[in-house]
């Protein structure tokens, strides 16, 4: 019988089918044709998506070809290895609507995030962020800030809190 709810599946990174009885005696692995395989930075950045999914990849550093694309809407970069302070470069994806930079290690954020003027929502938990730019007021388009599971100065967010719409939910 099948389920009559059926949700749309993006981009599948894994596939967790324990406790699942199997109609075969022999396992089988499911395959992914080329055409479906996640396409890498350089695969979407020439192919002018507007969606950039490079979650859980491991990565140590921000690849800066994506700052290339200015038709990216969409950037997840959460669940990685990513130390330090995000690119200033990040001023150039003027179309950014979402940003996702949670569970990583990041310890900066630019001024340059307050360029993002299109940003309607801003995912920066679970980082080592202990200070936040005062150009987070600059979002006047912003609907959802997260700042949870960081260090930040209850003063910035104050100051930043007052810049920003009343409309806007700040989760801290």
């Amino acid at each position: 019988m099948k389920s009559p709810y059926i949700v749309p599946v993006l981009v599948l990174s894994s596939l967790l089918l324990s406790g699942c009885v199997s109609n075969t005696s022999t396992p089988t692995t499911p395959s992914v044709s080329p055409s479906e395989q996640q396409p890498t930075v350089q695969d979407k950045v020439n192919d002018k998506d507007t969606i950039l999914n490079l979650d859980n990849r491991g990565l140590t550093s921000v690849p800066a070809d994506i700052f290339d694309d200015t038709s990216i809407e969409v950037l997840d970069l959460s669940h990685n290895d990513l130390t330090g302070s995000l690119p200033a470069e990040i001023r150039h994806l003027s179309h950014l609507k979402t940003l996702d930079m949670s569970y990583n290690s990041m310890t900066g954020i630019p001024a340059e995030i307050g360029q993002l003027t299109e940003l309607e929502t801003l995912n920066l938990s679970h980082n080592q962020f202990t200070g936040l730019p005062y150009e987070l007021g600059n979002l006047t388009h912003l609907r959802i800030l997260d700042i949870s599971g960081n260090n930040y100065a209850t003063a910035d967010l104050a100051i930043i809190e007052k810049q920003l719409p009343s409309s806007v939910t700040i989760i801290k």
